[in-house]
């Protein structure tokens, strides 16, 4: 993986956290002295790249890494063996059988360490203890990394349960760690002024921050504030967001084939290459690409619309052949250097213009299909409030044809969502029909729905009240040039990223018949800033002031958020105008496929 240069190119400098996050992982390593295996849980390798590149971690002693699996002992040479794990009961299971495997071997002396992440528990503890291993740790080390940097203006938290433990097991561990990470975000950029926030979860947040805050005792980092507003949102407030298909690039590429750490593997097919004698060379491993905006062409593209991809490709396609037939014009010494010299460039623009061409062609495949029409016009009704209020035939076609179960759940929990909740015979009639069809193993899942609000009997009809206040369905979308958010399903502009949208102008205090609608409590707070530091304040009822600079406000989507959201805040960062620019924090960034896989839960019965 190439220096991530790209981190520091916004107006908060992201690659500060990733530096920091870095030099505690490396100080870490040193304390283990002599060669190193890691053996790394595999839910943390993707997101470490993201903060230490390979070469970088072999300057410190470390010669092998492995994924820690069960029943998996590979051999190893290094002096120190290190685990790298979340506290999860499981992963403590097998360490143990690693650990008391390499102890039962001959001749073999191992210093063996653990680095949790982000702390340890107890339960975690007390299980090593109960295996008789924890004895055999050297370093004990808690690695509180709490951030990844994705991009320029992206950070996860990578916790991608962090919705389901707060709302079905009702644990706010999560909120725990939400809450240190905005500590560190301050240590790093200043304290932020003002604080709002809407749900359940942004108020338990708030609440641990103020208490953090005043343990401190007046011991506030000295840093000039460079964020002027924190946003916290919780998913439970937004749902029907997470579960409509996204329709811009970057999102239609991670609900199709799945983003993860900025990598995305492809079909290989799309990207063989011809040998020597003209036969193509077909690649059995999938294709995997690296997505940031560090490259000049995915910057472009990823927050558009992807009906506005093709036409996109084809007029850089167009510059980019001018840009080559320039050779033939190149008669002078002078011009043929100048041509020289762009060469490498043209190349590279080359390369990117066929990757995202040959991903574009695969995307389209799919959005083409009439499965896929099929199902984004029953989402579209929905969302728009039309025939909510009945059995719907698609939704009946699916099951018959035993579709995927999550598809199947994803278009009934956007019904239920936009027709606030549905008849019991209704509601009755789909759980008949998906245990009948699925089996009885998923009523789990269906409980779990139901307590997280998804799937619920009719009540107050809400939606359509937020949906006509906040505009969040628009009538005859431009997605080649669009001015307005709801660009990014076609139509359907995020209700999250409308909050946010209000709260810059003209203020929440404009909109408290849809805050009072929405679930949980609406929060609003401002932190005194270190005097020396204080910046000149706006309004209490918007954050917006026209006579200053552009003000920079941290979005936090408490429960995880989707490409498109990211694709509309900065869409409304970019506006000519705009008031405010936005980064994006979130516990886990993930798709309606992956938010509902999160929930899923399947009933074991006894063998």
């Amino acid at each position: 993986m190439t220096a991530q240069t790209h981190l520091s190119s916004g107006r908060v400098n992201i690659s500060l956290l990733r530096d920091d996050a870095r030099r505690l992982l490396l100080d870490s390593l040193d304390k283990c002295p002599g060669t190193k295996a890691l053996f790394w849980d595999e839910k943390l390798s993707g997101p470490f790249g993201l903060i230490a590149e390979y070469v970088l971690l072999q300057e410190h002693e470390v010669t092998k890494m492995f994924q820690l699996q069960a029943n998996r002992f590979p051999a190893v040479d290094a002096q120190n063996i290190i685990f790298i794990v979340r506290p999860k009961l499981a992963l403590m299971d097998i360490i143990a059988d690693y650990i008391l495997k390499v102890e039962s071997m001959r001749g073999s002396k191992k210093e063996f360490h653990i680095f949790f992440v982000p702390r340890k528990n107890e339960l975690c503890q007390e299980r090593l203890k109960e295996r008789k291993v924890w004895g055999n740790f050297t370093n004990k080390i808690e690695y509180t990394v709490e951030l990844f940097p994705v991009d320029c203006d992206v950070l996860s938290m990578e916790l991608e349960t962090s919705f389901k433990e707060c709302y079905i097991d009702n644990d706010m561990t999560s909120m725990h760690y939400v809450a240190k990470a905005l500590m560190t975000i301050q240590a790093i950029y200043g304290i932020i002024p003002n604080i709002y926030g809407k749900g359940k979860c942004a108020k338990h947040v708030f609440d641990l921050m103020t208490r953090m805050r005043r343990e401190l005792s007046g011991n506030d980092p000295q840093v000039t504030p460079q964020i002027d507003c924190l946003l916290l949102l919780d998913r439970a407030v937004d749902l029907v967001s997470v579960l409509a298909t996204q329709l811009t690039y970057e999102g239609l590429l991670d609900e199709i084939f799945g983003i993860n750490n900025n990598t995305i593997e492809l079909p290989p097919e799309k990207f063989s290459k011809s040998n020597e004698g003209g036969l193509q060379e077909m690649p059995t491993e999938p294709k995997r690409f690296l997505l940031n905006s560090s490259e000049e062409l995915f910057a472009e593209l990823r927050d558009k619309n992807f009906n506005a991809v093709g036409p996109t490709l084809s007029r850089k396609a167009k510059v980019l052949s001018a840009q080559f037939d320039e050779r033939h014009g190149a008669k002078t010494i002078d011009a043929i250097k100048q041509f020289v010299e762009k060469l490498p460039h043209m190349q590279a623009a080359k390369k990117s213009l066929a990757t995202h061409t040959s991903m574009a062609e695969l995307v389209k495949e799919v959005t083409d299909s009439e499965m896929f029409l099929n199902s984004l016009q029953t989402e579209q009704e929905f969302i728009n409030g039309l025939e909510t209020d009945k059995t719907n035939a698609h939704i009946e076609d699916c099951i018959a044809k035993e579709e995927p179960l999550i598809k199947v759940l994803r278009l009934i929990c956007l019904q239920s969502l936009a027709n606030n909740g549905l008849k019991p015979k209704q509601l009755d009639y789909y759980k008949r029909e998906i245990i009948q069809t699925y089996g009885y193993q998923h009523c789990l899942t269906l409980n779990n729905l139901e307590k997280a609000e998804l799937l619920k009997i009719q009540g107050a009809r809400t939606y359509s009240i937020i949906r006509k206040t906040l505009r969040l369905t628009v009538d005859d979308v431009n997605e080649q040039s669009p001015s307005d958010i709801s660009y990014v399903h076609s139509g359907y502009a995020p209700l999250s990223v409308r909050l946010a949208q209000f709260l810059t102008q003209p203020g929440w205090r404009a909109i408290p018949d849809v805050l009072n609608i929405l679930p949980g409590p609406t929060v609003e707070g401002i932190q005194k800033i270190p005097r020396g530091l204080r910046k000149r304040r706006g309004s209490g009822s918007s954050i917006q002031s026209s006579t200053e600079e552009q003000k920079v406000t941290l979005v936090f989507f408490l429960g995880g958020c989707t490409f498109a959201e990211i694709s509309a805040l900065r869409f409304l960062s970019q506006q000519d105008d705009a008031p405010m620019e936005y980064i994006i924090a979130t516990t886990k960034l993930l798709n309606g496929k992956t938010f509902l896989e999160n929930l899923q839960e399947i009933l074991k019965f006894p063998s």
